[in-house]
């Protein structure tokens, strides 16, 4: 008997009725396994300071993710899927997925560094879904996917980044449910065992 899957479930979404909230939990349905949910806006932030990143820098030569402040990246690093839903603003996502981010690279526990300097990704898991709504077009995916995708291709290792889009659901007449149904068909689902 294998044993169970984790899905990470990295939650960006601020608003109480977001939408990409509710089609990101439609993907989370279509997986079997434990779901972990990170609420980001309920975390607490690290200090950003010269002596917390001296400290981290540290903690990573010496391999000693003892602390807390590295249970975020540890959390990331062990998971076998991970689902990111952060809504599309100003051309990208809210500021607190970037911070998600900059909290998780950690050297040692995500990624680590060739003998030529290339980073090389130590997260398990080798599928990344990302999920965001958008209330008009989506102008382009390079700032707010494509970030998301080179990090998890360049950094963490992750094979398959898949993004599900649902746009102009704030435009005139638009049938938002129809259009975030059309979003959550569209995509290539292949289950997780």
């Amino acid at each position: 008997m294998s044993a169970t899957k984790t899905i990470l479930y990295v939650n960006a979404c601020v608003r109480g009725e977001s939408r990409t909230n509710k089609l990101a939990k439609r993907v989370l349905e279509t997986f079997e396994g434990e779901i972990e949910e990170v609420k980001l806006s309920d975390l607490i932030e690290p200090i950003r300071s010269e002596g917390f990143i001296t400290y981290r820098n540290h903690a990573s030569e010496g391999k000693d993710f003892s602390d807390p402040a590295f249970a975020q990246a540890l959390q990331f690093a062990r998971a076998d899927v991970i689902v990111i839903a952060a809504p599309y603003w100003d051309m990208s996502f809210p500021a607190i997925l970037k911070a998600y981010f900059e909290q998780i690279n950690v050297i040692g526990v995500t990624f680590e560094y060739t003998e030529e300097g290339f980073p090389r990704g130590l997260c398990r898991a080798d599928k990344l879904v990302y999920v965001t709504t958008a209330g008009g077009p989506i102008i382009s995916d390079e700032y707010g996917f494509g970030y998301v995708k080179a990090l998890a291709e360049n950094f963490y290792g992750i094979k398959e980044v898949i993004q599900i889009k649902a746009e102009g659901l704030d435009v005139v007449g638009a049938d938002v449910l129809s259009i975030l149904d059309d979003a959550y068909k569209k995509w290539d689902f292949k289950p997780l065992k």
